[in-house]
């Protein structure tokens, strides 16, 4: 890592996002002054806070400053106070619009069930043995960012219609993506689509197919999403690294986080071309707990963890967090969540003790 200070903007959010993410920042300073590098903090503001304070999801300055930044700390959007689905302004719109912004096209999410939790898991112990995924979600394209996307009324009936688009040129680098990190993996890429049905997923899978070529030593296998999502369930240790376009993606790292237990534990990190990133839990804002002390910070904390290592080039002190939340787990340290009583600054103690 370089000797200069890096710069990480926190967008606390709404709900638990502060919370959580007031959890990580002391542990990303914890771990440099251990590893003798200096961070940086600017605190900004996205989401419904964001709407309240100046009434737009994304507020100018804090893209400017997630611009000059090296990376991205988010706790979560969102909540019922901004949660009429035909309002103009949504928390929504401005994670979106950050994500696109900052040209951060592959959102990468891993799944390794801890041994200490399998009890937590509503899937059997044997189901879990071995699993260690990494999803690798396409961000920019598909039905989310697809026109045209309206409603209208036609002789009575009222239609709504969003379209599917992908280029090949969207698709091929979130491909390449998912190769690079399957070939210091496993070796292996399953690419999943609904080619049987979508002229967009037959594109994917055409792409993808090219893709593997510039990779003999990995090994590729195409699936249809129906497909994948009960075999996700039933064999998950089959998988190494999956990559999927974004609404699938969506979908599948919901489900992909039963396997890991509670969506408290699972970090995510979306990425581009550069070294900058943006790095969340995959959690959402959980307005019904905000305030209590008593949200699952590990998720953040993990997602702190895939900060030094994809976007400062720390991977020892990325692997120093992961070895002290596995340690604190091991030892029977438990939030709510994941059936104990811990509150969240007690987790995140625990954590530090163990750095």
């Amino acid at each position: 890592m370089s000797a200069h200070a890096h710069r990480i903007v926190v967008l606390g959010g709404d709900g638990i996002g502060p919370e959580v993410c007031a959890a990580a920042r002391s542990v990303l300073e914890a771990v440099a002054a251990k590893d003798s590098f200096t961070l940086t903090f600017e605190d900004k503001l996205l989401g419904g806070c964001a709407i309240d304070a100046h009434g737009t999801a994304l507020p100018d300055d804090t893209l400017e400053a997630c611009k000059r930044a090296d990376a991205v700390l988010l706790g979560a959007v969102g909540g019922p106070k901004w949660d009429d689905p035909t309002a103009k302004v949504r928390p929504e719109q401005g994670l979106l619009g950050l994500r696109r912004a900052l040209g951060l096209y592959a959102n990468l999410r891993p799944v390794r069930p801890h041994a200490a939790l399998a009890d937590v898991s509503p899937l059997k112990a044997d189901r879990l043995a071995g699993v260690d995924i990494i999803v690798v979600r396409e961000l920019t394209g598909g039905i989310y960012f697809g026109q045209p996307r309206r409603r209208e009324t036609v002789d009575g009936v009222e239609k709504a219609i969003d379209t599917l688009e992908y280029t090949d040129v969207e698709i091929r680098r979130v491909v390449r993506l998912a190769f690079r990190l399957a070939s210091e993996r496993k070796q292996h890429v399953t690419s999943i689509d609904k080619a049987n049905v979508l002229e967009s997923s037959r594109l994917w899978r055409q792409v993808a197919t090219a893709v593997g070529a510039e990779f003999p030593s990995v090994s590729l296998d195409h699936q249809l999403v129906d497909s994948a999502a009960m075999r996700l369930i039933t064999e998950p240790a089959r998988y190494d690294v999956i990559v999927t376009e974004n609404m699938f993606g969506d979908i599948l790292t919901d489900e992909a986080a039963v396997l890991a237990g509670s969506l408290g534990l699972c970090p995510s990190a979306s990425l581009g071309d550069g070294r900058a990133g943006l790095y969340e839990p995959i959690h959402g804002s959980a307005p019904d707990i905000a305030g209590r002390g008593i949200a699952n910070p590990i998720g953040t904390i993990a997602s702190a963890a895939m900060l030094l290592r994809h976007s400062l080039g720390a991977p020892a002190s990325a692997a120093r967090i992961e070895r002290a939340i596995d340690s604190a787990l091991a030892d029977g340290l438990r939030t709510k969540d994941i059936g104990g009583g811990l509150g969240s600054d007690a987790m995140t103690e625990a954590i530090l003790k163990r750095l």
